[in-house]
């Protein structure tokens, strides 16, 4: 099949779980409901809390746990793929999580796992960020094969080191599930994702947090979807919601015919 509907799910999370899930799950079911087969939920989807800590105190084990259970329970309810933005997954150091992108089939089954691997610091007037505090570093670049494609996977800060996705090779849609700054996010988004679309003449698709959290948090929101020639197929701004577009392999190889850059690329 060629074309397929991929939906980019943008969300305001609070300080609890519970409602972010009930909200999480109110999106998907809305993007299946419109024919979505492929749907993408932001960073830290299942909690913005008031102290960068708060998503330590939510960590699970790997394989089990309420965040985990949800997204397979969703992924087989309404019969489609996930890409579930990050759940805190616990490692070795009690203080900190590993931020993983886990990715369910649409019979519920996990069928990878990506941890973070490029960790956020920002200090500029009042805002000031450090995830290695909170969170570890995850070691390896991932893309899995699926009904729709090579699918790259990638968290956030990551978009900013192009050298991640070229070491994957080729593949056809590459994931940002994301919680930008309001300060980053107007400077670099759209060209960090529009840039990242063009290199790897893959659609992008990038699911964002997107308005005032508890405690004062402002993220940049503009969840979108980028073709591979770079053009935006579709934004959302700020607020809850779904961002959906067709993803269309056909659309992949016709830009890469006409503008042949990986095999025109010399440095290796």
């Amino acid at each position: 099949m060629s074309k397929t509907r991929v939906a980019a799910l943008q969300m305001v999370s609070g300080p609890e779980v519970g409602p972010n899930l009930e909200a999480a799950g109110r999106l998907i079911a809305r993007a299946a409901q419109e024919g979505a087969r492929l749907v993408a939920l932001p960073e830290n989807f299942y909690i913005i809390g008031r102290h960068e800590a708060d998503k330590v105190k939510v960590r699970e084990p790997d394989g089990s746990g309420p965040i985990q259970d949800f997204l397979a329970r969703a992924a087989r309810t309404h019969r489609v793929w996930i890409v579930g933005g990050t759940a805190p997954i616990a490692c070795e150091d009690a203080n900190r999580i590993r931020s993983a992108c886990l990715v369910y089939d649409d019979s519920g089954r996990r069928v990878a796992r990506y941890d973070k691997m490029h960790l956020f610091r920002f200090s500029a007037g009042d805002e000031r960020y450090d995830e290695t505090r909170t969170v570890e570093h995850g070691t390896a670049p991932l893309a899995l094969e699926s009904p729709f494609g090579r699918l790259a996977l990638s968290v956030c800060y990551d978009v900013r080191y192009p050298e991640l996705y070229r070491s994957l090779g080729e593949f056809d849609a590459l994931f940002v599930p994301s919680a930008f700054t309001v300060p980053t996010g107007a400077a670099h988004w759209e060209t960090l994702l529009r840039a990242r679309a063009i290199e790897n003449q893959a659609y992008v698709v990038a699911p964002a947090q997107g308005g005032t959290h508890a405690g004062g948090r402002r993220t940049y929101g503009h969840t979108m979807i980028v073709d591979p020639w770079g053009e935006i197929l579709a934004v959302r701004e700020e607020g809850e919601g779904v961002v959906a577009a067709e993803m269309d392999l056909a659309r992949i190889r016709e830009v890469q015919s006409s503008l042949p850059a990986h095999a025109n690329r010399r440095m290796h």
